[in-house]
């Protein structure tokens, strides 16, 4: 189960909304409209303050340092009504470009069941009469787009994420229940491994010493296949079912505590954020579909997102358009988000490094790389443009990057860019693994019944 659908995993990952993904779909702002600033603490900014349209109105998202979420007409002749049925039809429809077939209000499903979607509950599913049988998933709360499946990606997700990670709705839903789940089915069969491959060991002659004719093992049949199979995969198999196990964090062994709150909020809000004069703001982000203001590091900043995700980004209030990294000036305030130790160096990344990465595509670059020299050994990857903190890693989770990314996504820097080398040898080795496991069950079927 686990070789079958790791493999279907490679091509049909568990959907998610990309922030590509959410800006095709989203409304141009209408910036004709936007005549109401923002109802916020200047001098104390939120965590996040963003302007984007809802079901044809623009609306200010802000959420506060509570973790509160609230949404503010930026229409001042514009109430903010609930979201009902009709209100995620209408969005639904015009995200998707199609008319929509079907509304259902649920609080989970098996697309929605992760803890991130917590805070849009209740959510309104909605079905579109589209070839693709695309659903979107509309929050009560911010009236937006959250989550989007397509029947293509359904179907195959039942055999890729769904068994892979053990992942129906009934078990996911209690985390804890779920976690010991993974915990004590990956576990013993570490142990089956590497008894099995030791016992492979051991029923191998290689020397002068052979088996009748010869032969290098006394099987034949189902066990040479089991032998074979496991001789050469069995340390592969060992490594993706231990990383596997790993991938709950047994004992918690690789968490690492968050940064202080009030660290953090005094680098993203340690001085007043400047609103501009919106109608100029208009002029200069015509087509834009997010507009998200920021003063993290100290520096204050509209970052407009177009239809593809791309993004500029302008000073405030003065919106002129930010072309060089600030450097020194993140350099300073990062120093205050690591108190115990000092700055040891700093690199202005424009390619990933082995921990700043995504399969498939290049992260967010170019990123600046902190590291401190205080007992976590912290590094910070920040964006040099705005200051915000893009990852944080320690000593712990680098470790854990190669524990666990390395030895079950097979995340090496010189492997992972290079397809179809890549594709090959997680191929070449999953069914090595695959023959051991169908092997073994089928021998193992036998020897019941005898």
């Amino acid at each position: 189960m686990w070789f079958l659908s790791g493999l279907v995993m490679t091509y049909v990952p568990y959907p998610s909304l990309s922030l590509g993904q959410r800006m095709a779909g989203q409304e141009a702002i209408d910036w004709a409209h936007v005549n109401a600033p923002p109802v916020i603490e200047l001098t104390h900014p939120p965590r996040s303050l963003e302007l984007e349209m809802r079901d044809g109105h623009p609306v200010w998202r802000v959420q506060d340092w509570s973790g509160e979420r609230s949404s503010r007409s930026a229409d001042q002749g514009q109430a903010m009504f609930g979201v009902d049925a009709a209100f995620a039809g209408r969005v639904a429809s015009r995200f998707g470009g199609a008319e929509l077939r079907e509304v259902e209000k649920l609080e989970r499903d098996q697309w929605t069941v992760a803890g991130g979607f917590d805070h849009h509950r209740p959510l309104w599913k909605v079905s579109l009469n589209d070839p693709a049988g695309t659903e979107l998933y509309v929050s009560s709360s911010t009236g937006g787009v959250v989550q989007a499946t397509t029947r293509s990606g359904r179907f195959w997700n039942w055999l890729g994420s769904v068994p892979h990670w053990i992942y129906p709705t009934i078990l996911r839903q209690d985390q804890a229940a779920w976690r010991q789940v993974v915990l004590w089915v990956s576990g013993p069969s570490i142990a089956a491994a590497l008894t099995g491959i030791w016992i492979g060991i051991l029923r191998t002659r290689m020397g002068k010493r052979r088996f009748k004719g010869g032969r290098m093992t006394p099987y034949s049949g189902w066990m040479l296949w089991h032998h074979f199979a496991g001789l050469v995969g069995g340390i592969t198999l060992t490594l993706w079912i231990f990383s596997g196990w790993l991938s709950v964090d047994p004992g918690h062994v690789f968490a690492s505590p968050d940064l202080p709150d009030g660290a953090k909020q005094r680098y993203v809000a340690g001085m007043a954020l400047p609103i501009p004069d919106l109608g100029r703001l208009g002029l200069l982000a015509q087509g834009a579909r997010l507009a998200r203001f920021s003063v993290d590091a100290g520096l204050p900043r509209v970052t407009l997102f177009d239809t593809a995700g791309e993004r500029r980004v302008l000073t405030l209030p003065g919106l002129v358009p930010v072309t060089a990294s600030a450097t020194q000036q993140i350099e300073t305030t990062a120093a205050t988000l690591v108190p115990q130790g000092r700055l040891a160096s700093a690199t202005l990344l424009t390619e990933p490094d082995a921990y700043y990465y995504d399969i498939g595509a290049k992260p967010q670059l170019p990123a600046l790389c902190l590291r401190f020299d205080d007992p976590a050994k912290t590094w910070l990857y920040i964006d040099p443009m705005t200051g915000e903190i893009l990852q944080r890693v320690d000593s712990r989770r680098r470790i854990y990057r190669w524990l666990y990314d390395m030895f079950h996504k097979w995340d090496v820097n010189a492997l992972t860019p290079r397809r179809p080398l890549w594709d090959v040898i997680l191929w070449a080795f999953s069914l090595l693994g695959l023959i051991t496991s169908v092997s073994g069950v089928w021998i193992g079927w036998r020897r019941l019944l005898r």
